[in-house]
């Protein structure tokens, strides 16, 4: 089996050996010019683990290959297309959750207390500020109760926060009506899209907040933006879920980012070293499980 890596992954030298212990090893450490040099990197792999730059492209290009991937979202993937290729992905859920988890309750933090609007700060206009938000008992309700969901949970329940989940099947108006901040974890796939429109936005308590980590598949951007025009919603924190990791010219990111009641980062949330062990650990358990006959984490 020849395994390519066809850019850089962060692999430890012990993640290397395990890897070249499984076939012929090529791993490449730098990101491909174009989507077609990727392709090329590909062309002669049996498995590919990747990221997605390239993959997002080229793909159905591939053929009669397995690819694992260090990375949670694969909702961008056609199943049909990939069933006619003969191509099998896995990736690995749950790799990001201790990452994405921080960065909510570091927004929730950040929204409630306005810590932003002091760290460094000189004007004496701000010695006087008025009184901020603390978390002791306020309502959250969580979009999702999957690995990144449930542990903001734990973690909001420790700061003593009253804490709702919203799962497949119960009224998504009713679950946000009370809550002082709705953090959206939901997956990407048929039952979600467009699931947070209009009417879920005009919903919320006024003066409430909203955190999202999700594709903007999910939610109606314009109708998102309109509710913190309308002062309904008192803040957003959005780690652009749908971009590009890192891209700061993106439109969709700076649409965020030019809202004065914005915290935007681009697509950023996962970024860890705990996120890069985890993901690449399960990436090669995925290699070993499909070359044992018995793959796990599969896309289908």
């Amino acid at each position: 089996m020849k395994i390519v890596i066809p850019q850089d992954l962060n692999l430890n030298e012990e993640e290397q050996l395990r890897l070249s212990k499984l076939g012929e090893f090529v791993y490449y450490k730098d990101l491909a010019q174009n989507y077609d040099e990727w392709l090329e990197r590909c062309s002669t792999a049996d498995i590919i683990c990747t990221g997605k730059f390239g993959l997002k492209q080229k793909v159905y290009d591939l053929k009669n290959v397995f690819i694992s991937l260090p990375f949670v979202g694969t909702n961008f993937l056609d199943i049909e297309k990939l069933k006619a290729k003969n191509i099998k992905v896995a990736r690995c859920p749950g790799c990001n959750k201790e990452a994405v988890s921080e960065w909510i309750i570091f927004m929730i933090l950040n929204l409630l207390r306005g810590f932003n609007q002091f760290v460094n700060q000189t004007d004496i206009k701000i010695r006087r500020p008025g009184v901020a938000k603390g978390l002791l008992r306020k309502n959250i309700t969580i979009l999702g109760k999957g690995n990144i969901g449930s542990r903001v949970g734990e973690i909001c329940l420790a700061f003593g926060m009253k804490v709702n989940f919203f799962e497949k099947g119960n009224n998504l108006i009713g679950s946000i009506r009370d809550a002082d901040v709705v953090v959206n974890v939901l997956s990407s796939n048929p039952s979600t899209k467009d699931l947070l429109d209009q009417e879920f936005f005009n919903a919320f308590k006024k003066g409430s907040y909203f955190i999202t980590v999700t594709s903007s598949e999910i939610y109606d951007v314009v109708a998102l933006l309109k509710a913190l025009d309308d002062d309904i919603l008192a803040g957003v924190a959005n780690d652009c879920g749908s971009i590009q990791f890192g891209d700061v010219n993106d439109e969709a990111y700076l649409k965020f980012v030019k809202h004065p009641k914005v915290l935007a980062t681009p697509h950023i949330a996962h970024n860890s070293d705990v996120t890069d062990r985890t993901g690449n650990k399960m990436m090669i358990d995925n290699i070993e499980a499909y070359l044992n006959g018995k793959p796990i984490n599969l896309v289908y």
